[in-house]
Formats: structure tokens, C-alpha cells, sequence
């Protein structure tokens, strides 16, 4: 489908097209590099996130289906103003633009290649205005007072990243996975860096890794008094804990 331009059916339906020596040599080259272990998605340079084709390149993190349940619980909050903080490819925040017309959504990374795939993205589904990017060190561009804020940060620890899949660990950006000794590193950041920024009633969503639930919920209890919040974990379709929510 990606070397000719075609959809699945089209394939199907003329088993007896020839392809030009040219598709040959290419498609040959794909699957060499899907065989030494190069991801799909950049290979192909797109993946499917929350209904949405978005473009992915090796200066981004590709999306996960389970962040789509960062999404789900997002959009369950109808904010008017959302930041998505490490936005990379610019998934989550597309996708909550896309399904919240009226917000304000703004998208800060530390890399500004990864903003250039994010911007493309927007772009591509008519929301280049409507989302703002922002270079930036998690909330250090802080765009005022906020509904929401999520955010994919890097959550992999020290003991994971050695066994992570090579096709992990080798091709996709260190910058965007690794968490420090425990994972939470850039987490605690996040949430004290948050502090002060949320409206009344407004809450911070991030997604965290399949066992650091206690570990999360205990991070945002040292910056977020108990009185007037709320601190829970949400699982994902699997079960697992997956997105920490704290609620002013």
C-alpha cells in the first residue's frame, strides 16, 4: 500500500498489477529494514492514533494506544483551554483540538524538530491555527492559567530501558522515553511545575508507566495538598495503571 500509492482494496482487487522496477527496489529496501528491526511507522512515516493518520518521524516518539485513553479522559473534561506538554508528533494535542472546536490548545516540546512533525500534523487536518506550539522545557512557557494540562512525558526507568525491544530502545528518541533511575523524574517536574497554573477546578492529566501507580500517586501528594484535591489512577483497557489525574 505505502510503495504504490494504493489502498488495501485496490491491491486486492488487481492482483495482477506489475509494479516498476523502481517499486521493486524500494519495497525490496522497506523490508530489509523492517527485518533488521526499523520501526513500521517511520518506515511508512505515518501511524494511526485516536481515528487520526498522523506523520511520524525518528525525531518523535510514535504513538501508543494506550495513550488514547489520555485522550478519553481529556475530552470527558470539555476544557476550554488544554496544554499538552511534550506534545512530539502533536497526537494528543490534534486529537483534542479536533474533538473540542471551541478550545484553546497549545503544544510545548524541548525539541523543535519534533515541533516541526507536530505543526505538519496540525496542518494536515485544518487545526494550524488553532493549536499554538511552543518551544519550551516542560511549563517553563507557561501560557497562563489552564483547564487542563497532559501530557506522554518520558517515563521509562534505568531497570527498563535495558530491556526495552531493540527497535525501541536503538530508533526511537531517548529523549522522549527515558525517565531518570525510577521513571518519575520528569513526572515530579511536572507536577510541581504545575502548581499555580491550574483554574479552579481544573486538573492534570499524565500518563505513567504499568506499575508506577502508588509511585505517581505518592509524587503528586507531596506537591498537591489534600485539602481540595483529588489524586487518582486511572487503568487502561488492559488493566494497567496507565494515566495519574489530579484534580484542583
Amino acid at each position: 500500500m505505502h510503495v504504490t500509492g494504493s489502498s488495501r482494496a485496490r491491491l486486492l482487487a488487481h492482483p495482477e498489477r506489475t509494479l516498476t522496477s523502481a517499486q521493486v527496489a524500494r519495497y525490496g529496501k522497506l523490508v530489509d529494514d523492517r527485518a533488521a528491526g526499523y520501526p513500521l511507522p517511520y518506515l511508512t512515516g505515518e501511524i494511526e492514533f485516536y481515528g487520526l493518520d498522523i506523520e511520524v518521524t525518528p525525531e518523535v516518539l510514535i504513538p501508543r494506544p494506550e495513550t488514547e485513553t489520555l485522550v478519553d479522559l481529556a475530552l470527558e473534561r470539555r476544557p476550554n483551554t488544554v496544554v499538552d506538554v511534550g506534545t512530539g508528533s502533536g497526537c494528543i494535542a490534534v486529537a483534542l483540538a479536533a474533538h473540542l472546536p471551541e478550545a484553546a490548545v497549545y503544544g510545548i516540546d524541548i525539541s523543535p524538530a519534533a515541533l516541526a512533525v507536530a505543526r505538519r500534523n496540525a496542518e494536515r487536518y485544518g487545526l494550524g491555527e488553532r493549536i499554538r506550539f511552543l518551544v519550551g522545557d516542560l511549563l517553563d512557557r507557561r501560557p497562563g492559567p489552564v483547564d487542563l494540562i497532559v501530557s506522554n512525558p518520558p517515563y521509562v526507568s534505568a531497570d527498563e530501558w535495558a530491556s526495552l525491544p531493540p527497535s525501541v530502545r536503538d530508533h526511537e528518541p531517548r529523549l522522549a522515553l527515558d525517565g531518570g533511575p525510577d521513571g518519575l523524574e520528569v513526572v515530579r517536574r511536572l507536577i510541581s511545575q504545575s502548581q499555580g497554573l491550574l483554574e479552579p477546578d481544573g486538573a492534570l492529566l499524565i500518563e505513567i508507566g504499568a506499575t508506577q501507580g502508588d509511585a505517581a500517586k505518592e509524587a503528586a501528594e507531596t506537591f498537591f495538598p489534600e485539602n481540595g484535591t483529588s489524586i487518582r489512577i486511572h487503568p487502561d483497557l488492559a488493566g494497567h495503571d496507565r494515566v495519574l489525574e489530579i484534580q484542583t
